[in-house]
């Protein structure tokens, strides 16, 4: 293996002349660790079911995903249980980092342990009080229900008003599909979004108030990926391949990923680990040169090492 790696080190450039006026082009307009620092966001996910596995964190994957895809880098994901003081303290650092975004899930319904308000108003040392247009939104809901015979009486009950005690100078987020209306709420120059746990309705408000807010701030810049397989290559001789490929090509990244195919669902397997490669440009065109350039560097560098790329 060491004989290859010197045969890779003896031919450091990929010449393309065209390619590298491009990606000169790119760098002028912006540079990836410009892009991220004025476009990341970050996640926090309250509740205790997710401390102690009892529930899956499909929200994070999914509000992660969305992000990427509209030109926002997500810097981080944290999750913590439904304590007012762990709230609060996870706030103020997420805050100290100035993320563009901060977004977070659960802890909004009307139970006792439904304390993310109450945390964020302490971290940021601000006053709860009952929303006006929070409390339409929610006896409106209620009525709604009534109506429909799903519930007995539509009475702005303690637990129901609790949904509409805001922090000051919040704003509430329309909740097509459920009760709890979302928050937004800007502090300095991050926007936080306060979005409900239960998978329908933070979809719900993330697509109907949150999207749009992060295409404005992505501007054009959009996320694009794509994916080749390889075998007869273990990852561990892949690294220096991906290693030079991503120095000939600044704006891509690339992640391998092992896993196991069954070929014939039985016992004959092969290990295949796939190479995702991911950049961030204003255009589809270039980001297709960019990734097609990068990829077909791969494809002759692990064949040169034995490996073979998989149709």
């Amino acid at each position: 293996m060491v004989a290859k790696q010197e045969k890779i080190g003896r031919k450091p450039g990929f010449s393309n002349k065209n390619l590298a006026n491009s990606i000169k082009d790119l760098s002028s307009n912006t540079t990836m660790e410009k892009t991220q620092m004025t476009r990341h966001a970050e996640i926090l996910c309250i509740g205790n079911e997710l401390l102690i596995g009892k529930t899956v964190n499909t929200n994070a994957t999914w509000l992660a995903k969305q992000a990427t895809s509209l030109g926002i880098t997500v810097k981080r994901v944290t999750v913590i249980g439904d304590n007012i003081k762990e709230i609060a303290a996870a706030v103020k650092e997420a805050l100290a980092r100035k993320p563009r975004f901060l977004i977070t899930t659960g802890g909004l319904g009307p139970t006792f342990d439904d304390m993310t308000l109450e945390g964020i108003a302490k971290a940021l040392n601000i006053k709860l009080k009952v929303n006006a247009q929070a409390l339409s939104m929610i006896k409106a809901r209620y009525e709604a229900y009534c109506r429909e015979k799903r519930i007995p009486t539509a009475e702005l009950t303690p637990p129901r008003v609790k949904m509409a005690i805001l922090p000051e100078g919040a704003e509430p987020l329309r909740n097509s599909v459920g009760t709890a209306p979302g928050v937004k709420l800007k502090v300095g120059q991050t926007h936080m979004f306060i979005l409900p746990g239960v998978p329908p309705e933070m979809k719900a408000i993330f697509e109907e108030s949150v999207v749009p807010v992060l295409k404005k701030s992505a501007g054009k810049h959009a996320f694009f990926e794509k994916s080749m397989f390889v075998s007869n290559i273990v990852e561990s001789s892949l690294a220096p391949l991906i290693d030079l490929v991503m120095r000939e090509n600044p704006h891509v990244y690339v992640k391998s990923h092992v896993y196991t195919k069954d070929e014939l669902a039985g016992e004959d397997a092969r290990k295949l680990i796939e190479l995702h490669l991911s950049t961030k440009t204003r255009s589809q065109r270039m980001a297709q040169k960019l990734l097609e350039h990068a990829a077909s560097q791969l494809a002759k560098l692990v064949a040169d090492n034995d490996g073979k790329v998989e149709p």
